[in-house]
């Protein structure tokens, strides 16, 4: 078995979390565990057979071993590693994961998310079950889908993360692209491919976005709403709600459905990018934006 397909749209049950501690009493073992996962962080070498397919096993290798699944281990000497047992909801959609990878950069951050998750298990089991399960979303994308098509293009994703990490912040098309790595004019052209949208429309998209959450889902006062969008101007945020929105920001707040006729807004993932050619709220502006 090379690769297992895992739900993460819930937190598992972790029925227990520690440091393994093996190859003292024999060179060899073989188990499984009929009704719970296995997820190992290794810290030795050696070798994994699981349902006959041969893994090697080396300090920063993650494996995660589905239920009922055979295991057959080879110590060379005493061998400990980190290590979960757990069950898993059928919540979401099904994953596939490599049964056993190289952790990479991610080493550090997994290592301190079973380590958490063992100093908690005695005495907080949610929180042992909340480290848990982030550290298998970690490894569910360590490695990119084999079916996976070309992602979207670097510069585009880095000028997201950067718009999405201040929009609270004066934006212009310039320093995206300098964010980027590329020219201004490279940006738009790379933007308009990959998304049928420009950069400005996509910053005032998502400001308006998380105004209207924060309008209707908190009771921050109009003035830090604005201000937290980026738009501090109260003449202007009013005006943009009004254009974008339909509404004026005050009866946002007191609307208890969506507008009727009003588009209703979701938040949009920073690498769902092709939704943005089909659904922009927004006209065409100017280039800078504050």
């Amino acid at each position: 078995m090379r690769e297992t397909e895992i739900h993460l749209g819930a937190p598992p049950v972790v029925a227990l979390a520690g440091v393994g501690v093996h190859g003292v009493a024999s060179p060899t073992d073989v188990f499984r565990l009929p009704e719970l996962w296995q997820l190992h962080l290794y810290q030795y070498e050696g070798e994994l057979t699981v349902d006959g397919t041969v893994h090697p096993v080396r300090p920063g290798r993650v494996s995660l071993v589905p239920p009922g699944t055979t295991v057959r281990y080879r110590y060379r000497g005493r061998s400990e590693h980190l290590f979960a047992h757990l069950r898993v909801t059928p919540a979401g959609p099904p994953r596939t994961v490599p049964v056993v990878q190289d952790a990479g950069p991610e080493l550090p951050t997994l290592t301190g998310l079973l380590l958490r998750a063992v100093a908690a298990s005695p005495s907080e089991p949610d929180r042992t079950r909340a480290e848990i399960w982030t550290a298998l979303w970690r490894v569910a994308t360590l490695a990119p889908p084999a079916t996976a098509g070309p992602g979207p293009h670097p510069a585009v994703a880095a000028a997201i993360a950067h718009i999405e990490a201040r929009l609270a912040a004066p934006l212009t098309v310039p320093e995206v692209a300098r964010a980027a790595g590329v020219s201004h004019n490279h940006l738009t052209r790379l933007f308009h491919a990959e998304t049928g949208g420009t950069v400005v429309a996509y910053i005032r998209r998502r400001r308006l976005e998380r105004a209207h959450h924060l309008l209707r889902a908190t009771t921050l006062s109009i003035p830090a709403v604005a201000a937290s969008v980026g738009i501090p101007d109260l003449q202007a945020f009013n005006k943009a709600c009004r254009r974008e929105l339909g509404a004026s920001p005050r009866a946002l707040r007191g609307a208890t459905s969506t507008t009727a006729g009003q588009p209703a807004l979701t938040a949009l993932s920073t690498t769902n990018l092709a939704s943005l050619a089909t659904t922009s709220l927004l006209p065409k502006i100017r280039r800078s934006v504050t």
